[in-house]
């Protein structure tokens, strides 16, 4: 199955490095998204059920925080693998290393410059409730 890639939402090209921003501004990343926005979609684990984010994909080495590092805050819970990353000062979710590949992180599509997630309807959903990082029940 190839990976969904969006060069352009609404009016925004999305360039090979592109910019996010947390909503003040104390957060800044520069993404290498020579793809575009790669595999953008909804979890329906208990924390992204809440913050109703749409993720991209990102390699991590092509994830750079570019101001605001001190300004970061880590959340974690259930199995603590999956790092999840927000601004202390306005509180917006702007990214996290996954759980499912640890050499990925999941970009808030909604911190990209210039980009209305809203644009991206529909999305599709993964899904979190059953992780396959999860142990089953014997």
């Amino acid at each position: 199955m190839s990976a969904t890639r969006i060069r352009s939402v609404g009016g925004t090209t999305i360039g090979p490095i592109h910019r996010a921003t947390c909503h003040c501004g104390a957060v800044e990343l520069e993404l290498r998204l020579p793809h575009g926005i790669v595999d953008p979609h909804r979890c329906d684990c208990s924390l992204c059920r809440r913050r109703g984010a749409i993720v991209a994909t990102v390699p991590l080495p092509d994830l750079r925080v570019v101001r605001g590092h001190a300004a970061l805050r880590l959340y974690q819970f259930h199995t603590r693998t999956a790092k999840h990353y927000f601004c202390s000062v306005c509180g917006v979710y702007t990214h996290h290393q996954r759980r499912s590949d640890p050499n990925e992180y999941g970009v808030n599509v909604g911190c990209l410059e210039g980009v209305d997630p809203l644009w991206l309807d529909p999305v599709p959903v993964s899904d979190g409730v059953h992780h396959p990082s999860d142990s089953l029940p014997e």
